[in-house]
């Protein structure tokens, strides 16, 4: 999965559907932050797809993303916010 995160588009993409408030996100909607065209876009989602870290719901014509709950606790610490489970006691979150 390091491999796949290597790449800094990969790595925003990720850090982008991890931080909506909504917790999903149109494809539709990523393109402009990330400065890349739809079908590179399009790639960099299929790859971070196929690694098991989003997961995919499409809605018409438009694909829908969110991060997959089984990986949830990894990509919080990939993007740097520790696990709860690998909290040292007396540590305090920031």
């Amino acid at each position: 999965m390091f491999k796949v995160l290597a790449d800094p588009t990969r790595l925003r993409l990720l850090s982008l559907i991890a931080s909506v408030p909504e917790g999903e996100v149109c494809a539709c909607d990523l393109t402009e932050p990330v400065v890349r065209s739809q079908p590179t876009v399009s790639h960099h989602l299929s790859v971070l797809v196929k690694a098991g870290l989003i997961r995919r719901e499409q809605r018409g014509k438009w694909a829908w993303f969110q991060i997959s709950p089984a990986e949830s606790e990894f990509v919080r610490f990939v993007l740097g916010s520790e696990p709860p489970s690998a909290r040292r006691p007396g540590s305090q979150e920031g």
